[in-house]
């Protein structure tokens, strides 16, 4: 019934998340509230770590993509499954620093690493710097050098693959602002350039082709391209690249019409390609890492929101309006993201009456579905928006001066606060007055 595993409706016809009653979770918490699945996360990465074993025979390490949500707890979850992370930012890596994360199981990506932030990697002895660019490795060095320490480095390499996703979430094309291409050369030159620095070591190659794909054959062509460059690499300058990691990407749920394959049989399919391009290459089976984030915390989540208004323009749209919007969950304005949503008060209600859901900032745009069916809906009602676990608590800003909503882990029955509800106090925290004003 719902695109998401996590959910169920209970004795009194209400949506039932982790065990909690979600209009029980609404009196409690209120609205707009993230909810998060514990057991279904997990599930998820139990599912992912699985599979890395089996077909990898343990040569390999799962990490969690974690600009998809990030926060203390939930690194500290993903930890006790036996995952490392992927952060992106200074941000990212001191929460993980301060939820007591090992940073012998942290990789930093980004495409623009500011020096301090640099520093805070080396500082740390985080296991793996992603490299993007040519400026960045001569900062890496120089911070190195300057710490009497060796940085161990991946590349960030574009293999010219083209995902078939939304234009913005594709990265594996030339045409992207992240990483080193192959085609031009630009690859195998950063490569020989970090070969002849004192204070870095080649340990990778790492690709990422894009976000939400649903076919196998991107990630399989992928694996096939990179491992031909790591040949290349070995034959012309006697460089042994230790370290593959293929990134993440894998689809999820969003809408019934989706229809995701099932995640362990991408690491069994692409670690064919693996082992086969390794054994006709004659090169060493490398160490495999994988990044999925979304695919294991996106289907666990959803989003509460009262019901506020109901505005029906006869012949033209009928607006739903709520308590959030783009604010808690940019991404309709952004990709025009497709979500479901039920009625939590009364979940399996007939969907006949066509309708926009809207939120309250003062902007146009200010959408999170369009022209989708929902049943009569009236003024204080909840929505739940489904499969909201990734990129919406992480995207989210302060438009309008709006606070941010909390999130709540659920599991068994019981539910805990895991970020706090932002109030007004938090909107003008960093604001000052000039004495001369």
């Amino acid at each position: 019934m719902f695109v998401s595993e996590a959910l169920k409706v209970n004795s009194k016809n209400h949506l039932e998340i982790g065990g909690c009653d979600c209009v029980e979770l609404v009196k409690e918490y209120g609205t707009p509230l993230y909810v998060m699945d514990e057991g279904l996360i997990r599930k998820n990465c139990q599912v992912y770590k699985n599979a890395m074993d089996k077909y990898y025979g343990g040569n390999g390490l799962v990490l969690y993509a974690s600009k998809a949500f990030s926060s203390m707890a939930i690194y500290r979850l993903v930890e006790q499954e036996g995952l490392g992370i992927d952060v992106v930012s200074g941000g990212e890596l001191y929460t993980a620093l301060k939820a007591g994360f090992p940073m012998d199981k942290v990789y930093f990506h980004g495409n623009n690493k500011t020096l301090e932030e640099i520093e805070l990697a080396i500082e740390n002895n985080v296991r793996r710097i992603v490299v993007d660019n040519k400026e960045e490795l001569h900062n890496i060095n120089y911070v190195a050098s300057k710490k009497g320490k060796v940085a161990n480095i991946s590349f960030r390499i574009k293999p010219g693959i083209d995902a078939h996703t939304h234009d913005f979430v594709q990265t594996g094309q030339i045409d992207s602002k992240f990483g080193v291409a192959l085609e031009n050369g630009e690859a195998f030159e950063i490569v020989k350039m970090a070969s002849q620095l004192s204070n870095i070591k080649v340990v990778g190659v790492h690709c990422h082709i894009g976000s939400q794909i649903f076919d196998l054959a991107p990630f399989e062509l992928a694996a096939r391209v990179m491992l031909n460059f790591i040949a290349e690499v070995k034959e012309k300058l006697g460089i042994e690249v230790e370290e593959l990691n293929l990134g993440g990407g894998f689809g999820i749920k969003y809408i019934p019409e989706h229809d995701p394959i099932e995640y362990d049989h991408y690491i069994e399919s692409v670690s064919k390609v693996v082992k086969a391009v390794c054994e006709d290459k004659k090169i060493k089976l490398p160490f495999v890492v994988m990044e999925p984030g979304r695919s294991i915390v996106a289907s666990a989540g959803i989003t509460l929101y009262s019901v506020g208004a109901v505005k029906d323009i006869k012949n033209v749209r009928k607006y739903i309006s709520v308590d959030g919007g783009m604010a808690d969950n940019p991404r309709y304005a952004l990709y025009q993201s497709p979500y479901d949503a039920v009625l939590a008060n009364k979940p399996e209600a007939q969907k006949f009456d066509k309708v926009t859901i809207a939120g309250k900032c003062c902007e146009s745009g200010d959408l999170l579905m369009k022209d989708v069916l929902m049943p009569e809906i009236k003024v204080g009602d909840i929505l739940a928006v489904l499969a909201t676990g990734a990129y919406n608590y992480s995207m989210s800003s302060n438009y309008n001066r709006i606070p941010r909503p909390p999130v709540v882990l659920v599991k068994d029955g019981k539910s805990r606060v895991i970020v706090k509800r932002e109030d007004y106090s938090d909107i003008i925290r960093n604001d000052v007055i000039p004495e001369d004003l």
